[in-house]
C-alpha cells in the first residue's frame, strides 16, 4: 500500500527544446537550424559536445521523490533524438512518439505534453511533484495549472534559452548547467557564430515590396534584457531579509528560511549556478549588505544598518 506520505514525481521532457536548445548554447545561436540543412554528421564534434547527459535530469528529478512515471516527448527518427533511445529505455523513460507538421516542422510537443500532464494529474491523485523539463513560455499555463490542483512544480531548462516567465511560473527551476554533474558550460570560439552570417543580399525594390506583401510584419514578443544575474541575487537577497524582519519582526533570520523566500520570489534562483557551493558562501560573498552569524550550527543572517 502506498504510504499517503510519500512524495510521488511525474516527469515530462520536451526533448526537442532541451536538446536543440543546449545544442545552439555550445555551438551558437540558431546554429542548429544551420547545422541540419548541411547534415549533423558533417561535423560529429559539434554534436558531441552538445550532448545531454539524460541521466542527471533523472537523477535530479529523483531528489523529490518516487518517480512514478517519466515520458520524454520527439521525433525519435530524427538524427539528433535516435542516438539517445538506448539511454533513456534504460531509464525506464516512456518514449512518446510525435510526428513534426510537413507545413511548419513542429511536433506539437506542447500541446501533447500538457494534455498527458493534465489527465496524469486527475488519474494518479497521490502524485505530489510535476517536473517539467522545457524552457519554452509555451508552458507557462501548464505550470499554472498543476500549481492550481495542488502539486509542486519544478522546472529545468538550458541557460540563455529559458523563459523566465516560466520560471516564475514554477515553484522551483533549475538551469540544466546548474545540475550535480554537468560540467561548467565555457563558450568557446566554435560557440560565436558571428564569422558564420553570410553578408545580406540586396534586393531590389520591387523584390521588398513583394516579400512585405507575402509576409506581413508581426509585432516580435521578446522578454525584457536579462539584467546581471549577480547584482539580481543581491537585490532579491536583500528583499528577503526585508520581509521576513516584517513578518517576523526579528533582527536575525535562519539562513534556510532566507533561501526558502528567495525561492518563492524567484523560483530560478540558485547559489550554484552563480558560482557558490553552498547558500553560506552565497552570504559571505555579500558581507557588504548581510552579517552572517556562525557561532553555532545554526546559523543566522540579518542586514547591515547601511543596507
Amino acid at each position: 500500500m502506498t504510504d499517503s506520505g510519500a512524495t510521488r514525481v511525474a516527469v515530462y521532457l520536451d526533448f526537442d527544446n532541451i536538446v536543440i536548445s543546449r545544442y545552439d548554447q555550445v555551438n551558437g545561436r540558431n546554429s542548429f537550424q544551420r547545422d541540419k540543412a548541411k547534415g549533423l554528421d558533417e561535423d560529429p564534434g559539434r554534436l558531441a559536445r552538445a550532448t545531454v547527459d539524460v541521466g542527471a535530469i533523472i537523477d535530479f528529478a529523483s531528489s523529490f521523490g518516487t518517480l512514478v512515471l517519466t515520458r520524454a516527448y520527439a521525433d525519435w527518427s530524427a538524427e539528433i533524438n535516435a542516438g539517445y533511445r538506448g539511454q533513456l529505455v534504460g531509464r525506464a523513460v516512456d518514449l512518446v512518439q510525435l510526428f513534426p507538421a510537413a507545413a511548419y516542422g513542429k511536433n506539437g510537443a506542447d500541446i501533447r505534453l500538457a494534455v498527458d500532464a493534465v489527465e496524469d494529474m486527475f488519474r494518479l491523485p497521490d502524485l505530489t511533484h510535476v517536473v517539467i523539463v522545457a524552457g519554452d513560455s509555451d508552458y507557462i499555463a501548464l505550470a499554472q495549472r498543476c500549481k492550481r490542483l495542488g502539486r509542486y512544480v519544478v522546472g529545468i531548462g538550458v541557460a540563455g534559452s529559458s523563459s523566465r516567465m516560466l520560471a516564475a511560473a514554477c515553484d522551483e527551476f533549475v538551469t540544466y548547467d546548474a545540475l550535480p554533474g554537468i560540467p561548467v558550460f565555457e563558450p568557446t570560439p566554435a560557440a560565436d557564430d558571428s564569422a558564420e552570417k553570410p553578408p545580406p543580399k540586396k534586393r531590389s525594390g520591387r523584390a521588398k515590396a513583394v516579400q512585405q506583401r507575402e509576409t506581413p510584419e508581426e509585432p516580435e514578443t521578446e522578454e525584457p534584457e536579462t539584467p546581471d544575474p549577480q547584482a539580481a541575487a543581491t537585490g532579491l537577497l536583500t528583499r528577503a531579509l526585508r520581509i521576513g524582519l516584517e513578518k517576523d519582526d526579528a533582527d536575525w533570520l535562519h539562513n534556510s528560511a532566507v533561501k526558502a523566500q528567495m525561492k518563492r520570489m524567484d523560483p530560478s534562483f540558485s547559489e550554484k549556478s552563480l558560482g557558490f557551493k553552498s547558500f553560506s558562501d552565497f552570504l559571505r560573498s555579500r558581507s557588504d549588505v548581510v552579517e552572517l552569524d556562525e557561532s553555532s550550527t545554526t546559523r543566522m543572517v540579518r542586514l547591515r544598518e547601511k543596507a
